[in-house]
């Protein structure tokens, strides 16, 4: 038996955690979001987001061939331009144009050397021409690294809320110049009838932050039984979630919720989002690192009841690999004309037969 299943997202005030007579009742529904949702909405975050969104509608306006020269494929790290179709989840075609944009960072791979491959995942991003969409770099770099800030302290608050030192959670992270966060701009248009904007799937590292850029609903996350509950935009908030890779190392407590996005219908343009990916050390083994919770904190999560069978199944290789390879295996599955070029030999090991009509990151 499962425990009674959630039907909405809770949202919560981030401007408590700033009072120390409120912060208690914060981490209180911080712990409640983390283990029965794996989803929360955190309303009054000073990042200041308007200047973004005015740029995303210009940024997919661009002409076909300025968005072209900084395709995705030209990158090893996987950043850049997407064009419709060009993704798949869960043996799929996601119907969305995206930017890969992450925070700035010099590769530390080099060639000839014998360093892993999964070093070469993290590296400079790819710009549309600065005279085409005068000040976008300086605006979306800004963006980026404010939220990298936030996402530092909120696992911070995290880490509270299982009853650990705030700090605990560091042991995961490199040294600031070894680190980069990835985020992404997207752009799902309208179709005639409800189709796969992205498909169902976990996403990776430790928190994604997720600004919905525009009025659309179409986030669905899927509740303790399997049912997919709606997450519309709700107005200066971010959406908040747990990844696979938090999920794994709190044993389960941090609860990595299935989602998807339904392209829009009905008139009123295309969806935009900017969703925010924190990672984690590209070497970090997660096995070698053991949290200790209270029996407390346990029994909260046991109380939670059995999981209902979700429809994401990625990112199961945490057992196994350094976080940086299952990122870049995942990489390689969702964008094979990319690992084709830039990772030959696994790409062979994923793909021994060459590419499938239909691939399947998932």
């Amino acid at each position: 038996m499962s425990s009674p299943n959630f039907s909405s997202v809770p949202v919560l005030d981030y401007s408590q955690t700033r009072s120390e007579a409120l912060k208690p009742q914060f981490i209180q529904e911080l712990q409640h979001a983390l283990i029965n949702v794996g989803f929360l909405y955190l309303s009054n975050v000073p990042i200041e987001t308007d200047r973004l969104v005015e740029y995303i509608p210009r940024l997919f306006a661009l002409p076909q061939g300025s968005k072209d020269k900084i395709s995705m494929v030209n990158s090893k790290h996987f950043l850049g331009y997407s064009k419709l179709g060009a993704e798949f989840t869960k043996g799929q075609t996601d119907w969305r144009e995206q930017f890969d944009i992450a925070t700035p960072h010099v590769c530390r791979a080099v060639e000839g050397r014998g360093d892993p491959d999964y070093w070469s995942l993290w590296g400079p991003s790819q710009w549309p021409d600065e005279a085409l969409l005068p000040g976008f770099k300086p605006t979306m770099e800004k963006y980026l690294l404010e939220v990298q800030e936030l996402s530092y302290e909120f696992i911070g608050l995290l880490a509270e809320a299982f009853g650990l030192p705030a700090d605990t959670l560091k042991q995961f992270y490199d040294t600031a110049e070894l680190m980069q966060h990835r985020g992404k701009i997207v752009q799902y248009p309208q179709t005639e009838s409800e189709s796969q904007g992205v498909g169902p799937h976990y996403d990776a590292g430790f928190l994604t932050f997720l600004l919905q850029a525009s009025d659309h609903k179409g986030l669905q996350v899927q509740n303790l039984s399997g049912d997919w509950i709606d997450v519309p935009p709700i107005p200066g908030t971010f959406v908040v979630n747990i990844g696979r890779a938090l999920e794994f190392v709190t044993q389960g407590l941090a609860r990595a919720t299935s989602h998807r996005v339904l392209s829009p219908t009905g008139g009123g343009g295309p969806r935009y989002s900017v969703p925010f990916f924190q990672n984690i050390s590209l070497d970090v083994k997660l096995t070698e690192h053991v949290l200790n919770f209270s029996p407390e904190i346990l029994k909260l999560r046991d109380a939670r009841g059995t999981v209902g069978a979700t429809d994401s199944v990625n990112f199961t290789e945490f057992d196994r690999e350094p976080s940086g390879r299952v990122n870049l295996i995942g990489r390689v599955k969702s964008h094979p004309d990319v690992a084709e070029r830039h990772y030959p030999a696994l790409f062979k090991q994923v793909f021994p037969n060459g590419v499938p009509a239909q691939v399947s990151a998932y």
